[in-house]
């Protein structure tokens, strides 16, 4: 006799997020609910951060124990997955606004870049799967709808996916990062910080980094993080994604081989040999060798134009007196 098969269960908090969780049969005197706890969270981690939330917090916040809000929601990670649900809430446009591939591809990723740099803490979400509530789930099926004119394969068309979500993400922490690091150096004195690029420019040498050097030292490496540049620079990786996507599409047309799995040339392949790394290891020590050896020449060179200078002062000084005495 087979054995009969549970009822497929969600976990409480995909649950809450599809509307089919049961609700709390008692609650605190005062009324709460799921939105309530959510919003207050969400409130909290935009102003302080994710590290910031916990449950004792957003229920301080409301005015309730920390046990009133587990009747609603049995855990902080629960929380966390029904913030990121509700930040996460984007309205495709609508079907019949008639665009390309790329422009409505392009939309998404925005829409994505968007929720990202409104809820900066998003992206300290660690990702644990693939998306199964409704909002996350209606962002899949936007981007899936501005692929399907393209004669890719359903994993094609998810892999294009998650690179992109990738690179919104990367360039949404990068952004914040870099805009935390510029606040946090506002207060630096500029002449200290042209001094330490200045003691830099003279460790990347052209030896050590022939293609590197000349842009470090012409100071165009250091990176300019207004809000044009950075538009301009997620633009331009943003539309060179697009660019491979459509030249591998032209090549699915044309039926061209995929070459993504041609092996590299032998000449670019990096040896895993102990010997490898051992002169890698000694190729290291040799150059802080000379690095330091470079310093003791500067200091040497200093040291004895200081002496020069201190010997003419004085021979200028025995003129005087010489000249003073006849």
């Amino acid at each position: 006799m087979n054995a009969e098969r549970p009822e497929p269960e969600l976990p409480r908090a995909v649950a809450l997020a599809w509307g089919v969780a049961a609700s709390p049969q008692r609650g605190p005197k005062r009324e709460l609910s799921i939105e309530r706890i959510v919003e207050a969270a969400i409130g909290i981690a935009d102003a302080e951060g994710l590290g910031a939330v916990s449950m004792s917090r957003v229920a301080a916040s409301l005015g309730f124990t920390t046990m009133s809000l587990y009747r609603y929601v049995t855990s902080k990670d629960d929380l966390i997955l029904l913030m990121q649900e509700a930040a996460t809430e984007v309205p495709p446009p609508a079907d019949d606004i008639e665009h390309g591939w790329r422009e409505g591809v392009t939309a998404w990723v925005l829409a994505i870049r968007a929720a990202y740099r409104e809820h900066p803490w998003l992206v300290d979400i660690p990702i644990s799967g693939a998306p199964i509530t409704p909002n996350s789930l209606m962002m899949v099926d936007w981007m899936l709808r501005e692929l399907r004119p393209l004669p890719l394969s359903d994993g094609e068309k998810m892999s294009t996916l998650l690179l992109l979500t990738s690179y919104a993400r990367a360039t949404a922490a990068q952004e914040r990062d870099l805009q935390a690091a510029a606040a946090a150096r506002a207060g630096d004195d500029a002449a200290s910080i042209e001094h330490t690029f200045a003691a830099l420019v003279e460790l990347v040498t052209p030896e050590r980094f022939p293609d590197l050097s000349p842009l470090f030292a012409a100071g165009g490496y250091l990176a300019d993080i207004s809000d044009a540049a950075e538009e301009e620079d997620f633009e331009f990786g943003l539309q060179r994604i697009l660019d491979g996507v459509e030249y591998h599409v032209g090549r699915v047309q044309a039926g061209i081989a995929d070459p993504s799995a041609a092996p590299l040339p032998p000449q670019l392949e990096l040896p895993r040999d102990k010997g490898v790394r051992e002169a890698a290891k000694a190729r290291r020590e040799a150059e802080k060798a000379l690095r330091e050896a470079r310093k003791r020449e500067r200091e040497a060179i200093k040291r004895a134009l200081e002496r020069e200078k201190h010997e003419r002062e004085k021979q200028e000084r025995e003129r005087e007196r010489s000249g003073r005495t006849t």
